[in-house]
């Protein structure tokens, strides 16, 4: 599971914004929408009839591959750089 998300933005004049997220505590105050999210998930799957255990396992391996992750935006004079460790 990622612990800490990186974000740089750097604009054409001036220094880098840079913010550190930690993904622990964002996920504890969010865990009463989360647990909403996954109870939607397994309702969309048993009205779609997939398997709630694989689709459940196939986002946890999704959520588990994200540490290392780097997205490079560019737009104009604006960059934008989020790396999850």
């Amino acid at each position: 599971m990622p612990q800490l998300v990186a974000v740089r933005c750097t604009r054409a004049h001036g220094r880098p914004l840079r913010i550190w997220v930690p993904v622990l505590p964002v996920v504890l105050v969010l865990s009463p929408v989360l647990l909403l999210a996954v109870l939607a998930a397994a309702v969309a799957c048993l009205v779609y009839r997939i398997s709630v255990v694989r689709a459940l396992g196939a986002g946890w391996g999704v959520v588990s591959a994200l540490p290392g992750t780097r997205i490079d935006i560019e737009h104009g004079r604006t960059a934008v750089l989020v790396t999850i460790r």
